[in-house]
């Protein structure tokens, strides 16, 4: 059954609301998810460049040397990338195992379970005695970050003001990159502590963050839209009423509250709420979002730099204190372009970050793939053009990739369609992270090379088929997709049988 179109209206695109204290304590809480997914992805690349680590669970890592001085090759192992990537395989399954969770028992309760499974994974790895031991503990790991990152961007996109969402809703990658930096600050410290006992802390410490979400979220409101959506009793809406005023600091919420209300009315129909529902031609443009989106996300090289920065400077090399310290640099710089896109993307909009990092991620990866091909010796200048890209990612793809699609998809399908985001951005990830230090050993600098040809085939595709969504309420992205001209042929009332891919 199809449902039935939501024509914008002017009051509509009216919606007020201002940032409130309950507002950025809720959200702030929410969005402390993301520092799970952001420790893991810089504490897991520090760990494996430290030595008493590559001894005690990867020997042949540690004693190869590569005949000939090509250190590229040294890091080359499949067990090694299993202990990376088994996290991001497990995060993917558990991601669509979230999105009924989340739609029938609301946000929080996804948050919860992410965060339980998180605490669980990081003190087994910190207890760890073998590689197996280690692999169990990713894979806990992946299950936390599976539910938090398919339940937090919902849960930050919904209770944002339309003309703060991209800011808000940017908080979560801004807690993935200050989990980054403190991840990488304390793999520099415990790198020093020349025994088991420098990985074990951190690995161990990530048991802070999950029990920060997990613990916070018992007591955080549920957003309007998932309260709406489960029931629309009068109880509900009344309960719902009154989170909406409190997030929004203003009495007169009805308009936005009638939105919300034909909303959930609609993803009451037929089957909606299921990954099947996502097929349907009036979602197409939404599907195409949410797939691509995150899988041009990962092959932008970010997933080069997150996982195994440490060792890439290693590599070209920096010793590994030098290494470790460069590989903080680095965070801090994204920490710090991230906190510039929370500022100005509701002013200058999605499209063009999208461009302005899209030249900068060109830019460094041209300049890293030349100087490693003409074997210029210049380590310095690989960080700094490192430094670049992670600025032109940090300002734009990095918290883009998550709200974008978060934003995009209408109530009905929206569960489904998170779902999908994490799991395609954790199957690239798995992917990349499994497969990236073997093409480093046979591509070199080629890699470079490859992730430039990424980045130019995503500007194209952002400046065809990405619509400006700056100040557009939620609940009215409808209005979006009939103004497009691409996707106007597939939304309710167009041309539905043209042909698409």
């Amino acid at each position: 059954m199809q449902s039935p179109p939501m024509e914008p209206t002017g009051k509509a695109q009216m919606h007020g609301g201002r940032i409130t204290p309950f507002l950025l304590l809720t959200c702030a809480v929410a969005a402390s998810g993301g520092v799970l997914f952001g420790y893991d992805l810089g504490i897991s690349g520090g760990v494996t460049s430290m030595e008493p680590f590559l001894r005690e669970f990867f020997p042949a890592v540690h004693e190869k040397r590569s005949p000939g001085g090509n250190d590229y090759c040294r890091f080359d192992s499949q067990l090694l990338t299993a202990f990376t990537s088994s996290l991001y395989v497990a995060g993917l399954f558990a991601s669509l195992c979230a999105s009924p969770v989340t739609r029938a028992l609301g946000r929080r309760v996804s948050m919860i379970l992410g965060g339980a499974a998180f605490t669980a994974g990081a003190a087994l790895g910190g207890l760890a005695r073998n590689v197996y031991m280690l692999i169990l503990a990713r894979v806990l790991l992946g299950v936390g970050v599976g539910f938090t990152n398919q339940a937090v961007p919902l849960y930050l996109s919904e209770m944002a003001p339309p003309r703060h969402r991209g800011a808000v809703n940017n908080a979560f990658d801004f807690f993935i990159v200050i989990g980054i930096l403190a991840a990488n600050l304390i793999n520099y410290g415990t790198q020093r502590i020349r025994s088991h006992w420098g990985w074990r802390i951190s690995l161990s410490l990530a048991i802070i963050p999950a029990t920060v979400l997990a613990a916070g979220s018992v007591f955080l409101p549920e957003t309007p839209n998932s309260i709406l959506q489960r029931s629309t009793t009068p109880a509900s809406v009344q309960t719902a009423a009154q989170t909406l005023r409190e997030i929004r600091g203003a009495d007169d919420v009805q308009d936005e509250l009638d939105d919300m209300i034909a909303a959930a009315k609609v993803s009451k129909i037929g089957s909606f709420g299921s990954f099947a529902a996502l097929l349907r031609p009036e979602y197409r443009p939404q599907l195409v979002l949410v797939v691509l989106i995150p899988f041009f996300k990962q092959m932008t090289g970010i997933t080069a730099i997150a996982f195994y920065s440490p060792v890439i400077f290693r590599t070209i090399g920096l010793a590994e204190r030098s290494s470790l310290l460069s590989t903080a640099i680095v965070s801090a710089i994204t920490v710090a372009s991230v906190l510039g896109s929370m500022l100005t993307v509701d002013r200058l909009g999605r499209r063009t970050l999208f461009f302005a990092g899209g030249a900068a991620m060109l830019a460094s990866h041209l300049v890293v793939g030349t100087a490693l091909a003409a074997e210029l010796g210049c380590a310095y200048a690989v960080l700094a053009a490192t430094c670049v890209f992670v600025a032109g990612f940090g300002a734009s793809w990095g918290p883009l990739g998550w709200l974008v699609p978060s934003e995009v998809v209408p109530l009905e399908v929206r569960s489904p369609g998170q779902s999908v985001v994490a799991a395609v951005t954790l199957l690239m990830a798995a992917v990349n992270g499994q497969s990236l230090l073997a093409m480093l050993c046979r591509l070199k600098f080629g890699v470079f090379f490859y992730f430039a040809g990424w980045v130019v085939a995503m500007t194209v595709f952002v400046a065809a088929m990405v619509p400006e969504t700056k100040g557009v309420p939620i609940e009215r992205m409808d209005s979006i997709w009939k103004q497009h001209r691409i996707w106007k042929r597939f939304v309710t009332g167009g041309d539905q049988n043209r042909p698409f891919f």
